[in-house]
């Protein structure tokens, strides 16, 4: 019996979990790669049925790659600050966007899909853009609870910052990679700025 590409035999257990299938993404996005479906169901012998169940689809699976690299960038920025309340959180955030600039993977990305890039960052109920809000919530509280007095609250503070990153750094005019850091950094420090009661 002939079995469809990246299928499995019946009865066989799956050689792959959504863990496995999620980190072959982010190896390809990571190497600059456009990401294949069908090729990482054939490398991890487990069904296109099954990445798609778990995904939804190739949008989910690269979203999914893209907030993990994410969360990691902004961890290993966090990593890298001694400092503590409204210090750290510029620190975090700062360092944070000098590393996505840097970020050979997602300028390819850009270079690669263009506005099909454009469109999976930074659509608003995207997972990507939702996630990025989130982790920058989180960073904001956590100043918070060491004497930071954001100057609006938390949600709607992270909401704006995210906002300001994906204008300044991808251009919407052309669907490419912008990188604007220097005047980003400048709005991102008055947005920051503490509470003047604090």
């Amino acid at each position: 019996m002939i079995r469809a590409e990246g299928s499995r035999a019946p009865g066989r257990p799956a050689s792959a979990s959504p863990e496995d299938v999620l980190k072959a993404a982010a190896r390809t996005f990571l190497a600059g790669k456009r990401l294949d479906v069908n090729a990482i169901a054939t490398e991890l012998g487990v069904a296109r049925a099954s990445i798609y169940r778990w995904f939804g689809s190739r949008d989910g699976l690269l979203g999914a790659a893209i907030v993990r690299q994410l969360e990691r960038t902004v961890a290993y920025a966090d990593r890298l600050t001694r400092a503590t309340g409204s210090e750290r959180l510029s620190e975090v955030l700062d360092r944070t966007i000098h590393l996505l600039v840097e970020d050979d993977s997602l300028r390819a990305y850009f270079d690669n899909e263009s506005t099909a890039a454009l469109r999976l960052i930074t659509r608003g109920d995207g997972q990507v853009h939702q996630a990025a809000v989130a982790t920058v919530e989180k960073l904001i509280e956590q100043a918070q609870a060491h004497g930071y007095r954001p100057p609006i609250d938390s949600a709607t503070l992270a909401y704006a910052l995210v906002r300001l990153w994906e204008a300044f750094l991808y251009n919407d005019a052309v669907a490419g990679f912008r990188g604007d850091v220097e005047r980003l950094q400048t709005v991102q420090t008055a947005l920051l700025r503490a509470h003047p009661n604090c």
